[in-house]
């Protein structure tokens, strides 16, 4: 980890029509980070993501974001990804009608590296094996958590420097939620940057460095994740415990 700063947000404000979802934040990410922001739903925490990423309908976006030390207002998505930024979306957003070695092949599109490119697909299928029992099967009748995988071994094939998670535990069952975090882990050990939004405060705290906590819109506190673990306010509204 250095003390090189990959993300910059600061005083983001995000209103849709006369609602204001977001609120003037400021958050940092540096390199090698694995980063939380955890929150109730409706906090703005997936409107953060897709203020970073351009990728919000119609809607207001004031305040300064950079990435790698440059603006990214104004980049389209595809720009991100030649530039190191890759998202996993709530939802997943995997190609239903392509197989899944068609979907990972799809993570790769900003690169020519043929070789490499099936290295990877290779190295993918040996963190999630399950995949690679399915590799012609068709991404839409996977399982939830197959999904997930799916999309998460898809954004790492782009070779990202910061990868953006949300809500990457959203339905899934508890064994399904214990190996993504695995990964998770896993990755951010292999020096990848992590911007994570995750509603699961304790299993997002227990594998992040530091955490931010959104509350309507607002960050209202922020420091070192094992402290937060420990701190009255967190345990009471996000583990379930006071």
């Amino acid at each position: 980890m250095t003390n090189r700063t990959v993300l910059k947000v600061d005083d983001l404000r995000v209103a849709y029509g006369g609602i204001q979802a977001v609120k003037g934040i400021t958050l940092e990410v540096r390199e090698g980070e694995l980063i939380t922001l955890i929150g109730a739903n409706g906090a703005g925490k997936t409107t953060t993501l897709k203020a970073i990423t351009g990728t919000l309908p119609n809607c207001r976006v004031d305040g300064h974001i950079e990435y790698d030390g440059k603006p990214l207002k104004g980049l389209h998505s595809f720009e991100l990804v030649q530039r190191g930024l890759a998202m996993v979306p709530e939802g997943r957003g995997v190609f239903t009608r392509m197989s899944i070695h068609e979907n990972l092949l799809m993570g790769a599109y900003t690169r020519n590296d043929k070789a490499g490119i099936a290295d990877d697909i290779e190295k993918w299928f040996g963190v999630f094996p399950r995949l690679k029992e399915r590799s012609a099967q068709m991404a839409g009748t996977l399982s939830g958590g197959e999904q997930q995988m799916l999309a998460m071994a898809r954004a790492l094939m782009s070779h990202p420097r910061l990868l953006l998670l949300d809500e990457p535990s959203m339905g899934l069952a508890p064994i399904m939620v214990e190996k993504i975090f695995e990964v998770i882990r896993s990755v951010s050990a292999q020096g990848i940057t992590i911007l994570l939004v995750e509603q699961n405060a304790r299993l997002a705290l227990q594998a992040a460095h530091r955490g931010y906590v959104m509350e309507s819109g607002l960050v209202t506190m922020s420091g070192e994740a094992h402290t937060m673990l420990d701190d009255p306010r967190v345990r009471q509204a996000y583990l379930g415990e006071g």
